[in-house]
């Protein structure tokens, strides 16, 4: 498992649909080592912080295994780390892979950064705008090839090259794809809400989504 590209940038104003709108999902390659710090790396900002960023959002990893995938199914010839709109471009650590509330090392101990998987991510219009599919949002959903979110436990710096390591594994062991059937595809029995509920690292956001399938179960 390894780090291959680390992606920032500042947001910035594009037109969609003939109005302004401030993104920051143009994430580029960096050299060298970059900080993570607790809510994001140096040189990366969110536009709009009612949905994106914060303390459970503070990185976003894209698994580069679904690139060749969507370079297929979109007769895209060039797709640069960053196109997805991830901080982190990383290989082999799939949404099947790594469990809500898992703890990683990325590089070092030392120098490196311990995070925690949080959750899933949603794909918003402003994606679909930027790789020229407006429609594709609930084709990208729906394959499950969504990525994750990070919250920083320890922060340090991080570079393309750098080991991933899982150091320890959430009890409840329930995966980002499954997490994202259960969040935006109404997936999941009350047993598997309920052992989601049981998971203290629970973002706030899942837990009440969580609870209130579970409520509509009876």
């Amino acid at each position: 498992m390894k780090l291959l590209s680390v992606n920032v940038a500042l947001p910035k104003i594009v037109e969609i649909d003939k109005k302004d709108v401030l993104t920051g999902i143009y994430k580029m390659p960096v050299k060298g080592r970059v900080w993570l710090g607790r809510l994001k790396l140096v040189g990366d900002g969110q536009a709009d912080a009612s949905v994106h960023g914060g303390a459970h959002q503070a990185a976003y990893c894209y698994p580069v295994e679904h690139y060749a995938y969507w370079q297929n199914r979109l007769n895209l010839t060039d797709l640069p780390y960053g196109t997805f709109g991830e901080n982190l471009t990383i290989s082999g650590l799939l949404e099947e892979d790594i469990c809500i509330g898992d703890m990683l090392q990325i590089g070092d101990a030392k120098t490196g950064v311990k995070v925690q998987v949080t959750m899933p991510r949603i794909p918003c219009f402003k994606f679909g705008d930027k790789i020229g599919f407006p429609d594709i949002l609930d084709e990208f959903l729906r394959s499950g090839k969504s990525g994750f979110y990070l919250r920083v436990i320890q922060t340090g710096e991080v570079a393309a090259g750098d080991a991933i390591t899982i150091l320890e594994r959430d009890p409840q062991a329930i995966d980002i794809r499954t997490t994202l059937g259960m969040q935006k595809m109404d997936e999941g029995d009350a047993e598997l809400l309920k052992r989601a509920l049981k998971v203290t690292s629970l973002t706030p956001l899942l837990r009440q989504i969580f609870e209130q399938r579970l409520a509509s179960q009876g």
